[in-house]
């Protein structure tokens, strides 16, 4: 009879959620995520070939989470995006790492409600472009709020829906597809 399974690989991606927040992406370690889920680091490799699969892993399920999570929003752009920071915020390791880490297919799914709501704003010819604007606008706002970049004082929570209230103002104008 066969040996039982003392682990799993969602319990492997779990703890590696897990580690990364808590160590940083250097911090998250095929040892590190074995001594988490109570096996030997050896045993980590029937379910995950390797650490970059495992940060791979680890950015795939992170996208998963964020999708499930913008689905259940109101599907606005402004839900969209507060919705997004919260994520950020909330695991900031792991938003960085989705972006460096997880596949074109992962990120496909996860654009899908931008693409709606971008839809919905710009039109149909517009969506792609305008859900690029949202994307690089809210990342990169994103990305300077945690890494600590605003540093003139003033309310960065406002300044969010300054930039929200600009982006909804210019989808909805409607900018020709291509320059003129």
């Amino acid at each position: 009879m066969p040996t039982p399974e003392k682990t799993s690989r969602s319990r492997i991606i779990a703890a590696g959620r897990d580690l990364l927040e808590s160590n940083g992406q250097q911090g998250l370690t095929m040892q590190s995520v074995a001594e988490r889920v109570g096996v030997r680091a050896p045993s980590l490799y029937k379910h995950v070939a390797n650490r970059a699969a495992l940060l791979a892993a680890v950015a795939e399920a992170t996208i998963e989470d964020l999708t499930a999570r913008q689905e259940s929003t109101d599907g606005s752009l402004e839900e969209l995006a507060r919705d997004y920071r919260r994520f950020a915020q909330a695991r900031p390791e792991g938003f960085r790492l989705m972006h460096s880490h997880a596949s074109p297919q992962a990120h496909a799914r996860a654009v899908v409600p931008v693409l709606r709501a971008c839809r919905e704003l710009a039109g149909e010819q517009d969506e792609l472009d305008a859900a690029r604007l949202v994307s690089a606008w809210a990342t990169g706002f994103l990305e300077m709020e945690l890494n600590g970049s605003f540093r003139l004082g003033g309310d960065v929570d406002g300044a969010f829906e300054y930039g929200l209230t600009g982006i909804r103002r210019a989808l909805t104008v409607g900018y020709p597809a291509s320059p003129v």
